[in-house]
């Protein structure tokens, strides 16, 4: 919109870069261009303006497939005034000199013919397809048909008007039919994820299996093994046993053959001990046998030999044949 300045019988106008003033001044043209800043005088003077940015035309709107089924389209249209002179000829952009407003809707009635125009080359395109052609392939057949079909439509360019871009944004069905349609490829999908479950659990369960064979097969490994510890063990403690048995043996061998050793030597010195004693004793019989009864009570008296005697008693018996030795020995 135009900022309108009034200075009493005078007033100012100053314009967007985005729109086009066109100012006429007693029927002729005083100012045409975007972007104009001028004095104009509201009696004499017809003020036009004509946006020159891009503007988008929103659409949404239903049609008839081929096989009867209703579907809705929604699309955008970006056009924009290629000619804005020849636009202000035939669409009322006039604004009003005081207030700077339009006097009408110019935008909305070239929405409206976009809308009729897009709409009719839409459906006669849907009118050549089926249900499952338009869901599937329409997007961007609408979007070619309906940007060509604009572009080359004799009314937009004698209006000054240029389609830049065309946007389909949806083709849809109706809810139910939609649904319909999307129920075999749901239980594809649901069929390729239910496979996918369940070759995942299977493989989950090879797993398993795999880990359980592999723990019992340690637990195996772990069992012969200990089984060989315990049979190692055995023979080492049979072998120490034995060893220690044989060391005992060879010990006790040992300590038995000092004995005997021992005791032979021992018998040996007790023989010859005895024997000596014997012949000792021998040769002191042989002697006492060549002495007489009295030399040999005199050898016991002497050594000790007799026992104590604590009373004498001389008889004549004792005393005659000891005096009558003396005597006799006294006599020789």
């Amino acid at each position: 919109m135009a900022d309108i300045t009034r200075f009493g019988f005078i007033s100012h106008l100053r314009a967007n870069p985005t729109t086009h003033v066109r100012h006429l001044r007693s029927g002729k043209v005083a100012h045409d261009g975007a972007g104009q800043a001028f004095w104009f005088r509201a009696l004499n003077s017809s003020l036009s303006e004509i946006p020159i940015d891009d503007r988008e035309q929103p659409l949404l709107f239903h049609g008839r497939t081929q096989d009867f089924q209703d579907v809705a389209v929604q699309a955008t249209v970006t056009y924009r005034v290629t000619d804005p002179a020849l636009a202000a000829t035939r669409l009322d952009f006039g604004i009003d000199p005081g207030s700077g407003l339009w006097r009408s809707t110019p935008l909305e009635q070239l929405g409206g013919l976009l809308t009729e125009l897009a709409q009719q080359t839409a459906l006669d395109l849907l009118a050549r397809m089926t249900l499952t052609e338009a869901l599937s392939e329409g997007m961007t057949a609408l979007r070619t048909a309906v940007g060509t079909g604009l572009r080359e439509d004799a009314r937009l360019s004698g209006l000054g008007i240029g389609v830049e871009d065309v946007r389909v944004v949806a083709v849809r069905a109706e809810r139910d039919v939609e649904k319909a349609l999307q129920t075999p490829t749901r239980e594809m999908v649901q069929q390729a994820a239910d496979k996918a479950t369940y070759e995942r659990r299977a493989l989950a369960v090879e797993r398993e299996r795999s880990i359980a064979e592999n723990e019992l097969q340690n637990q195996i490994e772990l069992a012969r093994r200990e089984e060989q510890l315990v049979n190692q063990r055995g023979q080492n403690e049979r072998a120490r046993a034995t060893e220690a048995a044989a060391a005992d043996q060879i010990e006790t061998q040992a300590a038995a053959g000092r004995q005997r050793a021992l005791a032979e030597s021992e018998a040996d010195a007790k023989r010859v001990i005895g024997a000596a004693e014997a012949s000792a004793e021998k040769a002191l019989l042989d002697a006492y046998a060549e002495l007489d009864q009295g030399t040999i009570l005199a050898l016991a008296i002497k050594q000790g030999a007799l026992p104590e005697i604590g009373t004498l008693n001389l008889t004549p018996d004792l005393i005659t044949p000891l005096l009558t030795k003396l005597a006799q020995g006294a006599e020789a």
